[in-house]
């Protein structure tokens, strides 16, 4: 299994019954520890799969426009493409990257709220005519570049205030809804319909689509909800036969749970307990406390930290070397009974800014552990900053044989959508008799 993020051919490891995710790190910790010590993603494939058939079993009518700069690694959009999701694209890299591997324009939007003149003109070129828009002068610059634009106006929401994935505050106003409409028919711009509102169609537009916009979490309760409140409305407003097309751009819906990040201790300080701004541990006590300094950060996979909160507690992988003529490494989870210090994890850029996570309790770490942190799918995987030469992580993918079959019995085989995957049996064999120890 190969973790190649830049190389458009890349292979899936394919796991045998009994092989999880866990042995999965478990072995990458293992190999890493021996030749490198370079932080790395393990993306479970399985898991988007199992996103999407949560998304047909419960919202069917609405078809998804995955949004690509939540995460565009090959692997996730060539798997994302066979099983027959739309794409939300905001730049021409992303537009490109999704029609090189065979998706047509139409299911391709352009989502970028602020678009500039080349990029329309790429869009033109290349046939993706679905865009939103939501002023006066975006609207002018498409019609100025892109004859054929359809345009889906972005209503702003009560919600819409930062929360959005991905955004600022973006929407025009009900007010100036009015107003747009009458500059596009001036300027003979066809709109077709509109993003996170009702339809219009007093000035001569056919209004056939509406897009829900995302925010969607990834839990099944959340879609259930949403579910539950959108559907009768649909019903009502868009019923069957209507010929109104549903769309919804998730973005971490899909990859967020399927990416897991390992990162390993480059540096550590003991500093007083009473330093930490956070109430968590015993603030004041004569314990110490430990800044911990990781070799990944927020000029790299944590990019996202800069703007919210890290909604996951990382897992230690403790890792020391036995040495009897041959190099080997031992690993081992911490023990249940370890005393838990107040820490803190940063980047290694030692900049303010860097900081992961504030504050938390781990048993006391030492330079070349590591630490696994779940759910870093989403807005994890950014150009890396230039700062002291970091080095993007590597990432291997794996999916379960049933997880294949699954994409199989859909009627999705390798030979036809899937042209860049080069599937291979997993040579990982964990065993207690292994040359290293995973003790709980």
């Amino acid at each position: 299994m190969k973790g190649f993020i830049d190389d458009a051919n890349y292979s899936v490891g394919l796991l045998d019954e009994g092989t999880n995710l866990g042995n999965v790190i478990d072995n990458y910790v293992y190999e890493h520890t021996l030749t490198g010590k370079n932080a790395f993603f393990v993306g479970d494939l399985g898991k988007i799969v199992k996103k999407h058939s949560q998304w047909q079993n419960i919202v069917a009518q609405i078809k998804p426009f995955y949004t690509v700069k939540c995460n565009s690694t090959p692997a996730v959009l060539e798997i994302l493409a066979a099983l027959g999701t739309g794409f939300a694209c905001s730049s021409k890299t992303e537009m490109a990257l999704v029609q090189e591997l065979g998706v047509s324009p139409e299911n391709i939007i352009y989502i970028s709220p602020c678009k500039q003149v080349s990029q329309i003109k790429y869009a033109a070129k290349v046939g993706v005519n679905i865009m939103t828009c939501d002023n006066e002068v975006e609207l002018k610059k498409i019609a100025r570049n892109h004859p054929n634009a359809k345009v889906l106006l972005h209503i702003a929401t009560e919600d819409n205030i930062g929360g959005e994935e991905g955004n600022m505050k973006f929407g025009t106003t009900l007010k100036n809804c009015r107003h747009l409409l009458e500059c596009a028919k001036e300027l003979d711009v066809q709109i077709i319909g509109v993003k996170k509102q009702k339809m219009k169609g007093e000035f001569g537009f056919t209004m056939n689509m509406l897009d829900i916009g995302g925010g969607f979490t990834g839990t099944e309760f959340q879609l259930e909800e949403v579910n539950h409140v959108i559907s009768p409305l649909l019903d009502v407003y868009f019923p069957e036969g209507s010929g109104i097309k549903i769309i919804s751009e998730p973005g971490s819906y899909y990859v967020s749970s399927a990416f897991t990040l390992a990162v390993n201790i480059i540096a550590k300080k003991v500093v007083e307990n009473d330093k930490f701004s956070s109430g968590v541990g015993k603030t004041g006590s004569d314990e110490p406390a430990f800044m911990y300094y990781m070799n990944d950060g927020v000029y790299g996979s944590f990019a996202s930290k800069l703007s919210e909160d890290l909604n996951t507690i990382p897992e230690v992988h403790k890792a020391s070397f036995i040495t009897n003529n041959i190099k080997t490494a031992y690993l081992a989870k911490y023990k249940e009974d370890e005393p838990l210090f107040t820490s803190s994890l940063w980047g290694p850029s030692c900049d303010e800014l860097d900081q992961i996570v504030e504050s938390c309790l781990l048993p006391e770490l030492n330079v070349g552990d590591w630490l696994i942190f779940d759910n870093m799918g989403a807005d994890s995987f950014h150009e890396p900053s230039a700062f002291n030469d970091f080095q993007r992580p590597a990432i291997y993918y794996m999916m379960s044989y049933n997880d294949w079959y699954e994409m199989q019995d859909s009627g999705i085989t390798s030979d036809t959508m899937m042209k860049n995957f080069f599937f291979v049996p997993s040579c990982i064999q964990l065993s207690q008799e292994d040359s290293f120890s995973t003790e709980a």
